[in-house]
């Protein structure tokens, strides 16, 4: 234990310690309307070696800032996945799980523990907030704190962004995310370049009606996944484990009939999207919890959709310029149109990954968030 003051900070080593950090968040933001709070059980699970495969590449650690009354101010987790630095060749380490008081001197303590621990194993620079991949949580807020985050997004409080400037971090990625409006009827142009998309590539998009056939064909959207994602920032191929974990993760609250592909003529798949319910006030009325009544407040959410939250779309690379992208927002607005859906919440996109970003060119939208990752080289 270290004395910085009135402060202390200590090592996450204990099932109680793991608790006391995942619970943290839930009292600093308890206050803020926009907050989405995740389960606890999840994130203690995702946090856990035991349960997270990840560890089995990932070196992870965790600390909290208490005050003199031993009150938690502060927290943050410190990662070194092996098989992105073997992938990128960067020697780099990750923040992750940056909350903390609005006090630049606990945020210092924060993080001048991750980048001395990260040193120490050589790294050359670190970055984030990063997760274990790109479907953990990833950056930070800085622009749109109005707009409640789907779940599949962040919420940062106003002054993250400011505390880890003023320590040295300047700005490596940022995500963008998006807004869309969808119409009461596809323009007649839309339907026709669709068909002709169709029938030039050979291609058929395809609705799915049950969890059970969902979850056969999930390990094959997820090789598609590894295709289309794992040459983007911060992003690595997942073996089978790694697939297995974030479908058992995901698989209770997807929405079939939200999950659409694009097939081949040799039934191959071309593109994927995963869209679901939005779950965002749910969560907050679940507060954490599944019991008493979170189950109730997800299921309800998930039956009688107000908007959608669009969570990944993928396309082959070869294809990712012809169109296949539209058929498959075209098969999400029928659906989404079916339910009385109007506004769809985008998670962040690369902002430089122009090519994903004209998805939208057939729908009314605004960009209207923005998340950043941070990063800082280290020197002796």
């Amino acid at each position: 234990m270290n004395d910085s003051n009135h402060y202390n900070i200590l090592e996450v080593q204990t099932e109680a310690d793991l608790r006391r950090f995942v619970e943290f968040p839930f009292r600093l933001y308890s206050d803020d309307a926009m907050w989405v709070p995740p389960m606890k059980n999840e994130e203690m699970g995702m946090l856990r070696p035991s349960d997270n495969p990840s560890f089995s590449f990932c070196d992870v650690h965790m600390w909290m800032v208490q005050d003199a009354d031993g009150v938690c101010v502060g927290r943050i987790a410190t990662i070194i996945n092996r098989v992105w630095q073997q992938k990128t060749g960067l020697n780099y380490g990750r923040i992750s799980r940056f909350d903390v008081i609005d006090s630049q001197e606990v945020a210092n303590l924060l993080l001048s523990t991750a980048e001395d621990y990260l040193r120490g194993r050589g790294a050359e620079a670190v970055h984030g907030p990063l997760g274990f991949s790109n479907l953990d949580h990833q950056g930070i807020l800085v622009e749109g704190f109005e707009w409640m985050p789907s779940i599949g997004s962040e919420y940062s409080k106003e002054y993250y962004h400011r505390l880890i400037e003023n320590y040295g971090y300047t700005k490596e990625k940022d995500w963008i995310e998006f807004r869309l409006t969808f119409p009461k009827q596809l323009p007649e142009k839309s339907l026709r370049v669709a068909e002709a998309i169709e029938s030039r590539y050979g291609l058929k998009c395809k609705s799915f009606e049950s969890k059970a056939e969902l979850h056969k064909a999930a390990p094959v959207i997820f090789d598609l996944f590894n295709d289309a994602f794992s040459s983007l920032f911060g992003t690595y191929r997942f073996d089978r484990s790694i697939m297995q974990f974030y479908i058992k993760k995901y698989m209770p609250v997807l929405v079939p009939r939200y999950v659409k592909v694009v097939e081949r003529k040799d039934g191959s798949l071309a593109g994927f999207i995963i869209a679901m319910p939005s779950l965002s006030r749910a969560m907050q009325k679940a507060k954490g919890s599944v019991w008493p009544l979170g189950w109730w407040h997800v299921m309800k959410a998930l039956k009688h959709p107000t908007e959608v939250d669009l969570l990944l779309t993928g396309v082959a690379p070869e294809l990712q310029k012809m169109g296949v992208a539209s058929l498959l927002m075209n098969a999400l607005w029928k659906t989404a149109h079916e339910d009385g859906v109007e506004f769809v919440e985008t998670t962040g996109m690369l902002e430089d990954n122009k090519v994903a970003i004209q998805m939208w060119k057939t729908f009314e939208y605004i960009q209207h968030k923005r998340k950043r990752c941070y990063i800082k080289h280290l020197t002796d």
